[in-house]
């Protein structure tokens, strides 16, 4: 059950994101709610959260899989070699169509990193090449 809960948390997190988009013009952004925000460059494993909370997949045996959870639009993010996981987000909006080339390979992402109640995020993350 707590599973499902997380499950759910992390798919609803990705719907809020995606409509925030609209919902967030105006706003004053300079100071985010979840603490100060600090431009950071992580490396690490591009995963679907759904898979990954709920039972730990990733690698390679998982890549089909995580394309498909991506692909489809449950949350991505990436694993990080720093230990931490981190929800990926664009300016926004979703990022799942640009990394879902991605799911199980190494990549490294730069943009602002920002925490709530455990969760880490990167926002405004691009893709470094």
């Amino acid at each position: 059950m707590k599973k499902r809960n997380i499950i759910l948390s992390l798919t609803a997190a990705s719907v809020f994101a995606v409509a925030g988009a609209f919902a967030h013009e105006g706003e004053d952004h300079s100071k985010p709610m979840g603490g100060d925000a600090k431009e950071v460059t992580v490396k690490g494993e591009v995963i679907d959260m759904a898979c990954y909370v709920d039972h730990g997949a990733m690698g390679d045996k998982h890549a089909d899989c995580a394309k498909k959870c991506i692909t489809s639009g449950l949350p991505v993010g990436i694993k990080g070699e720093d230990g931490k996981t981190y929800l990926l987000i664009g300016e926004h909006k979703p990022l799942n169509a640009e990394l879902a080339q991605y799911a199980a390979k190494t990549i490294t992402v730069k943009g602002k990193s920002t925490s709530r109640d455990g969760i880490n995020m990167i926002e405004n993350a691009e893709i470094q090449k």
